[in-house]
């Protein structure tokens, strides 16, 4: 298996890699195949935008009031078993709504609650996932690993909504149960795995301080700290993710199978630039591309939100994830680099604060303002203010902007321990 997979890089030559990638394959597909019937299963009971912004706000509160600790966890413990826990965590939530489906429950509190409770799991795994890369490649690989990441990421994100929106057609109850099989499966490849962790645990002793290590290293990083922020505003504001439904229903006319098409649009574009950056990958000028690629994101917003015809839609909403992936990739890539080992794990659990407050807080905002001004309004207005944010970064983080090579971003400080770090 790991020959095959190693035409696609290097990395996946490495057995446990491989097991990992595949895992998150799973993993991903799954997500993105339940967050469609959800998404049309909620909706299609009141018709309220509303509903929309509350499923993505019971996403995001389990990660804001978890993932500081769930990062502390992932430096004491092994972080791959952590990963299975939450895929178990995930699977049983599929259950739940496989149960409630069949049982044709119609409150939408229900199904708040099971997407609150998919937060959980998630807010759990993420910061051990997103940390184990570095530790099942060695340094030379870590790089074809990240990019490798990203393409299991929006393969899943292609192929999970546009198979979610056919699968549903025929029932909705299946979407669930086949994502709760791939959580099962991803747990078991994860199982299997073996890691070069470090004895984390003696780096990061329990306490409310060593807690927030990770916020204070990256304080101490502003290129970092700018990167993530510049992130985090862009898609609250710019990403028009959450109404799809609206759309796919009240405007483009698509249904259901229509509507896992659009979701799979962004995917499609951060595909496409995930495989020109293997071939291509940016070398020069990373701090200007990254302002480029952010204004593009919020250009494209526009368009998707004044566009009527789904081809134009489709194409705008690609076009977002193509600016997307370069954004992702410049963040990701400096974090694994900055970042020393002991304290991955924190950071990471931060910058899943920021990337989850970005996607499902960002759910509500669009959910909260569609309801108040209209979608279209609503998309638009976001777009815009992306834009905006590109231009105000040049003075607002001028570090940022004329970062040139990623590999030359170092951390404020590398401690050796925990009591090498500032005191607060």
């Amino acid at each position: 298996m790991t020959r095959t997979l190693g035409r696609l890089g290097p990395a996946l030559e490495d057995r446990n890699f491989a097991l990992f990638w595949v895992a998150s394959l799973c993993m991903w597909t799954g997500t993105q195949m339940l967050e469609v019937a959800i998404g049309w299963q909620v909706y299609g009971l009141q018709h309220s935008a509303l509903d929309l912004g509350w499923i993505g706000l019971a996403e995001f509160i389990p990660l804001c009031l978890l993932a500081l600790p769930a990062g502390q966890l992932a430096d004491r413990f092994p972080r791959r078993l952590i990963f299975g826990v939450s895929l178990v965590l995930g699977a049983l939530v599929a259950a739940g709504l496989t149960i409630v489906t069949l049982a044709d429950v119609r409150a939408v509190w229900v199904y708040i609650a099971l997407a609150f409770g998919a937060g959980v799991g998630f807010a759990i795994g993420a910061p051990a996932m997103r940390a184990l890369p570095p530790t099942l490649v060695p340094p030379d690989l870590l790089a074809s690993a990240m990019v490798l990441r990203s393409i299991a990421a929006q393969v899943s994100a292609m192929a999970g909504p546009a198979i979610g929106g056919l699968v549903y057609g025929l029932s909705p109850a299946a979407v669930y149960g086949t994502t709760g099989a791939l959580s099962v499966t991803a747990a078991a490849l994860t199982l299997l795995m073996r890691t070069r962790d470090i004895d984390v645990a003696r780096s990061a002793p329990p306490g409310i301080r060593s807690m927030l290590d990770g916020i204070v290293f990256m304080r101490h990083t502003p290129i970092l700290l700018g990167a993530i922020l510049l992130d985090l505003f862009a898609v609250l504001f710019g990403g028009a993710v959450a109404l799809l439904p609206v759309y796919a229903s009240s405007i483009l006319h698509v249904g259901p199978t229509g509507l896992g098409v659009l979701r799979a649009a962004p995917a499609v574009g951060a595909l496409a630039a995930a495989i020109g950056m293997t071939r291509w990958p940016i070398r020069h000028r990373a701090g200007r591309t990254l302002l480029i690629a952010v204004a593009a994101f919020g250009a494209a917003t526009i368009v998707f939100g004044l566009s009527r015809s789904a081809p134009l839609s489709f194409v705008a909403l690609a076009a977002t994830g193509f600016a997307d992936m370069y954004s992702m990739n410049i963040r990701s890539t400096t974090a694994a680099l900055a970042t020393p080992d002991e304290l991955r794990g924190r950071v990471t659990a931060v910058e899943m604060v920021f990337i989850g407050a970005s996607n499902q807080l960002g759910a509500f905002e669009s959910g909260l303002a569609a309801f108040l001004l209209g979608a279209t309004p609503a998309v638009v207005a976001g777009g815009a203010l992306t834009i905006g944010l590109a231009v105000a970064w040049q003075r607002l983080f001028p570090a940022l902007a004329t970062v040139d090579r990623m590999e030359d971003v170092r951390p404020a400080y590398e401690p050796a321990s925990p009591k090498a770090l500032p005191a607060e």
